[in-house]
């Protein structure tokens, strides 16, 4: 199970930390190819969510790694599932119906709350 966990939340981690990094760093006219719904949205918040993301990330794979506050991880799995149930809504409410990926990010941090379990 550590193995699997390392791997899938490994992916996760780097995932979040690239879109969180992204969102923090790019302007509202560079996200917008890739993210029509920073539109909808002030910067700030946009700024918000990448900051979550990348401290999610963090939050992934540092408190296993150290052996520190390892359920840390469940928790940050669950923020990212919440999160994308969030992105979905999003999503859905501006007749986005690409929201595949969001569905398998779902999918991806409910594997890794599950595995995270043996942390603790």
């Amino acid at each position: 199970m550590n193995v699997a966990y390392w791997i899938v939340a490994g992916l996760l981690a780097l995932f979040y930390f690239y879109g969180g990094g992204v969102k923090l760093i790019r302007s509202r006219d560079r996200l917008r190819p890739m993210m029509a719904w920073v539109d909808s949205m002030p910067m700030p918040s946009v700024r918000a969510i990448g900051t979550v993301e990348v401290l999610g990330a963090l939050g992934l794979i540092l408190p296993p790694l150290t052996g520190t506050a390892p359920w840390l991880a469940f928790a940050a799995a669950v923020g990212f599932t919440v999160l994308q149930g969030a992105a979905i809504g999003v999503h859905l409410r501006m007749a986005d119906r690409k929201v595949v990926l969001n569905l398998g990010l779902v999918v991806t941090a409910a594997v890794t709350m599950w595995l995270a379990t043996t942390w603790w």
